[in-house]
């Protein structure tokens, strides 16, 4: 082989080298760069009131991120407005919360994502029944509670009774969370309440069945809906609540938003899908105002969802998570996410170790083929005072190193030929010398 191949080899060979080098920095800063660190074991959830229905559905997500190892902190509430700007603020440490449909959007909150709706809001309107009986009019200078300051539902409740110009003038709008006001509406302290809660809630329960306590039914529910669209009519069947008293009397038409369960976009993929595992478990079932399997819903109504959670509804839980624990999925998929990377750098590089291999087997073998020549040519110049001896001893060194060089596969070839030379050189050298014929 000529040295002009042995260069365009060489050449060949450090190009490859310095390609495979400047994959393994991108690759390995693009591990640094995007590989999540392990989920934290701490989870801090904005529920609502206790008695609300954002409080009672926070303790059996509780309960199920339990099972993994996750401890989810509830942190009580006055409701949604409250939850909102608790998610917006970093310093607050919140991870997830309720949220009811229509208090933000993606532009005023761009650091949330929705992992879909979960169940409806009612918005419910007890008073006793002998207001009902004689119409909202009745109430003008009664104590009405609309919820606490920050609650989902005091913010509702002012936005429909402004639209039937009803204000603080019409009667004493009371700011109570929903289980003071139920209990004071039972006593007989309050005239009548807004509660914006689902149809599980405690304080909803009791109020239904209390004696003297009736709901009341919003006329023009599609004259609300025309107006805000991310309200929703429900209905509360006559006879529902108790059927040998024909409670209620006719069928109750209510306003619900939806509630949705939003995090924060830079929460761990991994606990935003068990969020959505534990939000199947709990939802998913028939409930009064919705039919099995309805929630949680693939609905992106104020804000956008969250990647995992469109995955998710795509296609359902990621497969380590299906068949793995919780933990042990996690560290399997960051091995993964490492080992992908280290694969595609090691590829190549063991594609090149057999041309690196060939060109250091190659380089040796033309040094000594070089140093051959150059013994061969002084061999057959040298005049009458040529030493001999010495050209021996160079020759010998030669074939020592021969012998220890190692080669494989299609360059033992090469070694033996070499050997052959040595072999012819070494008897030309002989005969100069005249020990042999």
């Amino acid at each position: 082989m000529s040295k002009g191949y042995f260069r365009t080899t060489r050449f060949r060979v450090m190009i490859a080298v310095i390609a495979v080098a400047v994959l393994a920095v991108a690759a390995f800063w693009a591990i640094a760069a995007y590989m999540r660190p392990l989920p934290p074991r701490i989870v801090i959830m904005a529920t609502g009131p206790e008695g609300g229905a954002y409080y009672e559905f926070g303790t059996r997500y509780r309960k199920i991120l339990a099972r993994d190892g996750i401890e989810l902190r509830l942190l009580t509430t006055s409701g949604a407005m409250e939850n909102l700007a608790l998610l917006r603020d970093k310093g607050s440490k919140v991870d997830v919360g309720f949220l009811q449909s229509g208090i933000t959007s993606e532009k005023e909150s761009p650091d949330l994502r929705s992992l879909g709706s979960v169940f409806y809001e009612p918005l419910w309107f007890f008073t006793k029944d002998k207001y009902l009986r004689k119409g909202i009019q009745s109430l003008r200078g009664k104590k009405i509670s609309i919820g606490s300051e920050g609650s989902g539902g005091r913010d509702l409740a002012l936005k429909l009774l402004k639209r039937n110009g009803i204000d603080h003038g019409f009667a004493d709008l009371l700011a109570l969370p929903p289980r003071e006001a139920g209990e004071k509406l039972i006593r007989g302290e309050i005239d009548a309440a807004i509660l914006l809660t689902s149809w599980d809630s405690p304080v909803v329960q009791r109020l239904l069945t209390a004696h003297g306590i009736e709901v009341a039914s919003f006329p023009r529910t599609d004259a609300y809906l025309a107006l805000y669209p991310y309200l929703n009519k429900v209905v509360l069947p006559e006879g529902v609540i108790d059927l040998a008293k024909d409670r209620p009397a006719s069928d109750v038409f209510l306003i619900a938003p939806k509630a949705n369960l939003v995090v924060r976009d830079d929460l761990h993929p991994a606990l935003q899908f068990l969020l959505l595992k534990a939000a199947e478990e709990i939802h998913s079932g028939p409930a009064m105002f919705q039919k099995p399997g309805q929630f949680p819903a693939e609905e992106s109504i104020d804000l956008p969802l969250s990647d995992q959670a469109r995955q998710y509804y795509r296609s359902g839980r990621p497969f380590l998570q299906q068949h793995l624990p919780f933990w042990l999925a996690v560290l399997v998929n960051q091995l993964l996410v490492l080992l992908i990377p280290v694969v595609g750098v090691f590829y190549p590089l063991m594609r090149i170790f057999p041309a690196l291999y060939g060109w250091q087997v190659q380089r040796r073998i033309f040094r000594l083929y070089g140093e051959l020549r150059f013994l061969e040519h002084e061999l057959e110049t040298g005049g009458a005072g040529q030493n001999l001896d010495e050209l021996n001893a160079r020759l010998d060194r030669i074939e020592e190193r021969a012998h220890r060089l190692r080669a494989q596969g299609i360059y033992s070839n090469m070694r033996y030929t070499l050997w052959m030379h040595i072999t012819l050189v070494r008897e030309r050298l002989l005969k100069a010398m005249g020990l042999v014929k």
